[in-house]
């Protein structure tokens, strides 16, 4: 009778804990626990400014790419009215066929794969870092070898998980459910990102993360949105008491050699 509410439905729970388990089984756990980074939303992170939209958008990506391992692919950062192709929204036909567990598919020739970004998102820094991030999780996503839970028809969902994986949590968690102010988005204010989960969702993937990494609640409070501390705080209570957690806490021991083409964090931020 006096059982305290879980944070989330158990539906939505296990089938987060099913895709971090997921993603250690198909990219190298050793590189999520030895070297991924929980990226904080400030100039330490991002530092840099320049004068145009595009010079800007690439800045900020160059260290979203460098974050998540993944800077070494080829890329091209390319504002959305001025690209007819579209970063991989959706797994295509013949899905199957995409989890191989290799890159080199899908910048064959050497040709730069796009990253498409909103310009108006510019002015919201949170916003912009987690639509990149999300563009790098559905591109790394077509490289595992398994099909992710609950299938391709969750690609967007599976994948920005994959991002909160990759370090980028707080920056989903933030930008959730982002309203323009003072009317719609082209009346100018803040401009919000289209978003698979809600906002709780990215939170409690992100105190999985950082119970996972060993980080501190102190070291994430102070970057979280005030109105989803609380929340934050349930969800490290409610991960502690899993036994799904030792089970994820096992890939932290296995001796896997990092491939190539897989993360590989720079040393130097």
């Amino acid at each position: 009778m006096f059982k305290r509410r879980p944070p989330l439905d158990e539906v939505s729970v296990q089938w987060l804990f099913d895709v971090f388990e997921w993603a250690l089984r198909n990219f190298p756990p050793a590189v999520f626990y030895r070297q991924t980074l929980l990226v904080l939303p400030t100039n330490e992170y991002f530092p840099g400014r320049v004068d145009s939209v595009q010079g800007m958008a690439e800045l900020v990506f160059e260290r979203v790419a460098e974050y998540a391992g993944m800077a070494h692919w080829p890329w091209q950062v390319v504002e959305k009215s001025h690209c007819h192709l579209d970063a991989p929204q959706q797994i295509p036909a013949g899905a199957s066929q995409a989890f191989s567990g290799e890159a080199s598919s899908l910048a064959s020739h050497g040709h730069a794969l796009p990253v498409v970004y909103d310009r108006l998102l510019i002015g919201n820094p949170e916003a912009l870092i987690a639509g990149f991030a999300h563009t790098l999780g559905q591109y790394l996503g077509y490289t595992a070898r398994e099909v992710p839970p609950g299938g391709v028809d969750n690609w967007p969902q599976v994948t920005e998980v994959l991002a909160d994986y990759l370090g980028f949590g707080l920056m989903f968690a933030n930008s959730s459910f982002v309203f323009p102010s003072g009317g719609c988005g082209s009346c100018g204010g803040s401009v919000s990102r289209n978003s698979a989960l809600s906002q709780w969702d990215h939170t409690y993937a992100l105190a999985l993360f950082t119970t996972l990494k060993n980080i501190p609640a102190r070291k994430v409070k102070p970057h979280l949105k005030k109105s989803l501390r609380g929340h934050f705080q349930r969800c490290l209570s409610d991960i502690a008491g899993r036994p799904q957690l030792s089970r994820l806490k096992q890939f932290s021991s296995e001796p896997r050699q990092v491939p190539e083409h897989h993360l590989a964090r720079a040393e130097n931020r």
